[in-house]
């Protein structure tokens, strides 16, 4: 059986880390050890006061760090130090398995020697809206798929689109890239991908392998994620230069526009159109945010940290 450890970065944690952590331990296949990076104390603390968590979950390992020492990619590599563990997985602390099965059908792709990573199918979670379902109905299909470079003439970016909100990792392959890179504002997963797909590795995509996960972001919110991703795109040339976002992006709109109208709720494509708008923009501006002022850079960003 594969021994693969659990690593979670935790910021203000709530409910959803104990169901969380509640349905790592009733997995089919047992994960190794689990291990929290939390960000500032003070509030994990504040979190299980008056809870039995250290009871509960007395095998976990907690390690603590600040606001400042947090970084995207910088963190995951702390946790993963933590383990021995020849495969590792890292989850953020607001995904939750939609099964038993997750962590078995994760690591299931590894049979494959050429696969570095494999990485979960994301499920909109209770409350989401209609257009957050569908966004995650696009981006995580349900046919698994194994990508490679052999993918990047035909696929594009999605060759290496790969998300660590819930994804497993090759100790020995991670430790030959040397990690993910530090000081990342953003994607710091699908940077360490497409250097995995470069060296000629491959990265599945285990759609049997289920978390629930989405978000609900305002058109603010929508606007401030996305430059930040503008932000990763303009930093990295080397990785994401030569390939076409926006056509996925337009790809997604028209799509999204069919399954409201097949649903029968076309007065969403109002606010379809407003939050694509303000995605767009805050990408549009985050690759050029080097021509903005310093202020402006500051306040559109949602990685405030990075910046300081």
């Amino acid at each position: 059986m594969i021994q693969a450890d659990v690593i979670i970065p935790v910021y203000k944690p709530s409910e959803k880390l104990i169901r969380l952590l509640e349905r790592l331990k009733a997995q089919t296949h047992p994960a190794g050890r689990i291990i929290l990076i939390n960000t500032e104390q003070k509030y994990f603390d504040a979190f299980i006061a008056d809870t039995d968590f250290k009871e509960r979950f007395k095998d976990v390992l907690v390690k603590h760090i600040s606001k400042k020492e947090f970084d995207h990619g910088g963190t995951r590599n702390y946790g993963a130090s933590l383990s021995q563990a020849p495969f590792f997985i890292l989850m953020t602390d607001d995904a939750i398995p939609a099964d038993d099965k997750m962590v078995e059908q994760l690591l299931k792709p590894f049979g494959d020697k050429k696969v570095g990573m494999s990485y979960a199918r994301q499920l909109a979670g209770k409350g989401s809206g209609d257009i957050e379902s569908y966004t995650r109905i696009f981006n995580y299909p349900r046919e698994s798929c194994v990508k490679s470079a052999e993918n990047l003439k035909t696929m594009g970016i999605k060759t290496f689109f790969a998300s660590n909100v819930c994804a497993a990792y090759r100790r020995d392959i991670f430790d030959e890239l040397k990690g993910f890179t530090s000081h990342t504002i953003f994607n710091e997963d699908m940077i360490y991908a497409r250097g995995l797909i470069n060296a000629g590795y491959s990265i599945a995509y285990a759609a049997e392998a289920k978390v629930e996960h989405s978000h609900n972001y305002s058109g603010a919110g929508q606007f401030r994620r996305n430059f930040d991703l503008g932000v990763s795109h303009a930093d990295y040339p080397e990785i994401f230069g030569g390939l076409s976002t926006e056509s996925e992006g337009i790809r997604l709109v028209k799509k999204t526009c069919g399954y409201l109208c097949r649903q029968k709720k076309p007065y969403l494509v109002v606010k379809l159109f407003w939050q694509s708008g303000c995605k767009y923009g805050g990408y549009f501006l985050g690759k050029r945010y080097k021509y903005l002022p310093r202020k402006l850079v500051y306040l559109f960003s949602m990685n405030k940290g990075y910046w300081k």
